[in-house]
């Protein structure tokens, strides 16, 4: 959820973490706050609301400078968004400064036993706890007094410390929040994700789970929890800071959208040829192995769990294995049957979502095989997974998902048709023909961009609309879904999406002159049955824009007021872009109603909390 950055080095520390802080607050913006540490006092300064309130407050204060800092913005989970919970917290004295990422799960029971013993508490926050733990451990290097703490508290957590006893310092820990080090020359970087330091290094180490790190100028030292040396990863940042900036774009989520065939474009790289063959040798999954499985599970949360939606229809109709899809958070909580003739595959966009990472490391107890499909390499689910299939998409800046739920719809359709193939369930030129039909997708979607413009003048009418529901039948189901929590996400209008033939089970009684109502009918073996659904939202006063292939705008405006066409394509296939529609729709309707759809209220870019 939040947002960590930190700096050691020769320069001044302040414009480095007010730089990266601006790169992170896609992370949290309820809140930000800096300290900066000044041979042996600290300065911090925090302000509630978005990173330029916090520049105003610092304008204003007499913040003095230093070369070692650590800078938080926050999404809310302990205390209301307001200055006194903002972080950076410290201790009594004002001479531990913590930042932190996650939930201490124990903190009520470690805050009780410190007031106990005299601690003053100053926010609602479980973070503060860990300030005043190191604050008693004022005879211990810091590094070890972080690791006692890492011992001592229970949950997901990424920390960085600061001790006015020990400049050019910054300790950090990490135990399911992300966590990276930014390597440079006589300086060195902390950030929760890499646009916070990539306009000055692309060497990064990839920080483990229960790892503290020393960071200093010259050097980083990373030990396990008992004091051992760790030899941590070393990678080089592929990507540039340019494709974590708009592009001239007025939003990173107009941008995003429209750099969706070339994120496709790449996923595809490599896996796909052109005569429609797939290798997804990559992944380092036996034939043998894959024969094996009887039973595949598919966990995730939000967006990615539409794109699980998805696998289950393309698993399960190129393969004839049988598919459970799960809400990640209830997985463990149902007892699921998984053994080792069992697939699970984890879907997540950064691969830090906590409840997925939860999910899948219960189901890899339970001997399953674990399959990753995410964006981020390295990330914490692609080193739980036994193999991993990368999105490519970039980074993703827009809190509400667009490029990387497409390129994980096109994903889980690759692994389906390579699947189908290893086990011998789908005949040759059938999965070449949908391979081909892919690889026609970036072209496509490219196509669906195009209207824009009509997708725009269609949503000034429905400025002031407050319900909408979004239909579908088989995969056209998934997309509906998805177009309506894109709704929901940043336009804060109640949108709900169904299957269109459960509307009649209760609630079409929500149907009424003024609501509006989006069929999705790619799906052309059941296209019928859906128009006939929409017939039924129309004969109850419901205004019906409808979402079909090209070529069949004639059959549906018999029931629909306004249509959009998209480019043909075999079933499943197409609705990757019906995807796109849906987006823009979401997208020009919450700009009409002048809303910030970066960073839509109440949401952060990664949810590593559960």
């Amino acid at each position: 959820m939040c947002g960590i950055v930190g700096y050691v080095g020769p320069r001044p520390a302040l414009e480095i973490l007010l730089a990266g802080l601006a790169r992170l607050e896609y992370r949290g913006y309820d809140s930000a706050g800096v300290a900066v540490l000044n041979q042996n006092s600290v300065s911090v300064v925090r302000q509630a609301g978005r990173i330029a309130e916090l520049e105003t407050t610092l304008k204003k204060s007499t913040f003095d400078g230093g070369n070692t800092g650590i800078g938080h913005t926050r999404w809310a989970t302990h205390g209301a968004p307001n200055t006194m919970n903002a972080h950076p917290h410290s201790d009594c004295g004002g001479n531990v400064i913590v930042v932190h990422n996650g939930i201490i799960e124990n903190w009520a029971d470690l805050k009780e036993e410190l007031i106990g013993r005299r601690h003053e508490f100053t926010s609602e926050t479980d973070t503060e706890v860990v300030a005043h733990l190191i604050e008693e451990m004022a005879d211990v290097d810091l590094a070890e007094a972080v690791r006692r703490v890492m011992n001592r508290a229970e949950g997901s957590m990424a920390l960085a410390v600061m001790r006015s006893d020990q400049p050019d310092l910054v300790v950090a820990a990490r135990r399911g929040s992300p966590l990276v080090v930014g390597l440079g020359e006589g300086e060195n970087f902390l950030a929760s994700d890499i646009p916070a330091f990539l306009e000055h290094t692309r060497q990064m180490l990839v920080v483990d789970d229960d790892r503290v790190v020393q960071i200093r100028p010259d050097r980083v030292l990373v030990t396990d929890l008992a004091g051992n040396l760790v030899e941590p990863v070393r990678r080089t940042v592929e990507w540039d800071l340019e494709s974590a900036e708009r592009g001239g774009y007025p939003t990173f989520m107009e941008k995003e959208i429209h750099e969706q065939p070339e994120s496709i474009a790449a996923t595809l790289g490599g896996r796909l040829a052109a005569d429609g063959t797939i290798d997804l040798s990559e992944l380092g999954m036996s034939e043998e192995s894959l024969r094996a499985i009887d039973k595949v599970f598919v966990i995730a949360c939000g967006t990615s769990y539409h794109a699980a939606m998805m696998s289950k229809y393309a698993i399960e109709r190129w393969t004839r294995l049988p598919v459970e899809i799960d809400i990640a958070s209830e997985f463990r909580y149902r007892d699921p049957v998984v053994d080792s003739a069992t697939l699970v595959i984890g879907i997540s966009q950064s691969g830090e979502t906590l409840d997925t990472l939860a999910a899948v490391r219960y189901a890899r107890s339970q001997g399953a095989t674990v399959l990753a499909i995410c964006n981020v390499v390295d990330s914490s689910l692609a080193r739980e997974a036994d193999g991993v299939l990368y999105t490519r998409g970039g980074p993703e800046i827009g809190v509400a998902a667009t490029k990387t739920f497409t390129a994980q719809l096109v994903a889980v359709q690759l692994f389906g048709l390579w699947l189908a193939l290893v086990r011998q369930s789908l005949d040759r030129e059938a999965a070449i023909d949908l391979g081909k039909a892919i690889g026609r997708l970036p072209g496509q979607v490219q196509a669906a961009l195009d209207g824009d413009a009509q997708i725009r003048e269609l949503t000034k009418q429905w400025i002031e609309t407050r319900d909408f529901f979004f239909l579908g039948r088989s995969g056209d189901f998934p997309v509906a879904m998805e177009g309506a929590l894109k709704l929901k996400e940043i336009a804060y209008v109640r949108a709900e999406g169904y299957p269109a033939g459960e509307m009649k089970h209760g609630p079409i009684a929500l149907i009424e002159p003024g609501v509006v109502v989006v069929g999705v009918a790619t799906d052309r073996r059941i296209q019928k049955k859906t128009m006939s659904n929409m017939a039924e939202m129309k004969a109850r006063g419901a205004t019906i824009l409808m979402v079909v292939e090209e070529g069949d705008e004639a059959a549906a405006l018999r029931v629909a007021d306004h249509v959009i066409a998209v480019p043909a394509g075999p079933d499943l296939v197409c609705a990757v872009t019906a995807v796109v529609p849906l987006q823009l729709f979401a997208y020009h309707l919450a700009r009409a109603r002048g809303l910030d759809v970066d960073k839509p209220r109440n949401l952060a870019k990664t949810v590593t909390v559960e």
